[in-house]
Order: C-alpha cells, then sequence, then structure tokens
C-alpha cells in the first residue's frame, strides 16, 4: 500500500449520480486537489491500449447492447473497462503520493475491489435515489443518447444492472453508500479535513 502524505479519497458509483458534483463541492471546502478520470481518459482516445474501451459504449448500437446483452455481460463488461484503466489511474494516484493538500479522484471506473489491491485510503459509493431520478439527471446531461427511450433505457441499467455491483462492493470493502451527492458532503468533509 502506498503511504500518501496528504488525506485521499475516491469517489466513485453509478452515472450521474453527482460523483463530479461532490469532488467539486469538497475541493471548494476542503482546499483540495480533484482528479476526473474521465478528464484523464480523454487525453487516451487514440491511445491502442485504452481506445477499445474509452470507446467501447460509443462503438456499439446502444438499443442493441442495452436490451440484447444480459445483465451479467453489462457488469463483465464494466469490470474489464476498470481492469483496462486501473493501470493508467494508479499511476496517476501515485503522482500525487507527495501532495501536501487532500486529492479527491473521480469516476466511475473505481471499482473498490481494484482501488484495494494498491491503496487504503477512503472511499465512498454514490448509488443514486430511484431510475426516476437517474433518468431525470442523465435527461440534464446526456451520458449516451439524446434520444429520450434510449436515456430511460441507460437510467434502468445505471440504476438496475450497475447498481447492484456497486452496492455490492461498497458491502465487501465497508465503504459508505449515499443516495445523493448532497448527503456525502460533511461525511466526506471530515474524512478530508
Amino acid at each position: 500500500m502506498d503511504n500518501h502524505k496528504g488525506k485521499r479519497l475516491f469517489i466513485t458509483g453509478i452515472p450521474t449520480a453527482g460523483k463530479s458534483y461532490l469532488a467539486k463541492l469538497l475541493a471548494e471546502q476542503t482546499n483540495a486537489i480533484t482528479v476526473l478520470f474521465d478528464k484523464v481518459l480523454d487525453g487516451y482516445m487514440t491511445d491502442p491500449k485504452y481506445e477499445k474501451w474509452i470507446n467501447f459504449y460509443w462503438n456499439q448500437d446502444e438499443r442493441a447492447y442495452l436490451t440484447q446483452t444480459s445483465p451479467d455481460e453489462q457488469r463483465r463488461n464494466l469490470i474489464l473497462q476498470a481492469e483496462c484503466f486501473w493501470p493508467l489511474f494508479a499511476k496517476c494516484i501515485r503522482s500525487y503520493q507527495d501532495e501536501m493538500r487532500p486529492v479527491i479522484f473521480d469516476s466511475v471506473s473505481l471499482l473498490p475491489s481494484i482501488v484495494r489491491r494498491e491503496f487504503d485510503f477512503p472511499g465512498i459509493i454514490l448509488a443514486g435515489s430511484s431510475v426516476e431520478e437517474t433518468l431525470i439527471r442523465n435527461q440534464k446531461n446526456p451520458r449516451w443518447s439524446k434520444v429520450s427511450e434510449l436515456q430511460e433505457l441507460e437510467a434502468r441499467t445505471f440504476f438496475d444492472i450497475e447498481r447492484p455491483l456497486y452496492l455490492e462492493e461498497a458491502q465487501r470493502f465497508n465503504l459508505p453508500v449515499f443516495e445523493k451527492a448532497d448527503d456525502a458532503i460533511s461525511y466526506c468533509v471530515d474524512l478530508l479535513k
């Protein structure tokens, strides 16, 4: 396990749950550095090592994928994606080892079972509160499609298929779960101060 000089926190969970929103609020309140791994991945869009999984969902027929791929296979793909990105994420996390300020790492691909192989700093999971809330947030900031029917399929996938994986990981690694980002603020501020 790496020893970091400052406080560290990872935020993970389903898309639309408010991870980046929470990271931004926490950075403002604790003078923390925020590392949004989705932004880090933007620099690797054409790297053959990462391209397949960066563009995995964009390279699918969305309707076919969401309606014809089993929930188990969709969860396996989420895990494979997280495994692919992990060496890049771990290297990035280590690059902040000597940083004295708090550092917050945010990504849907930070699965606790992978993070815990190398790091023991705290993490939280944002799980969303309902399919309806997930859909509303997805419509405001589309993750994949701008077509209403597909956005609803996405929301159901995030909440009904991906959410149970995060909840299992939370239980396995004794991580706190919050349905909404605002519910996690005071807990996270206490960890980072």
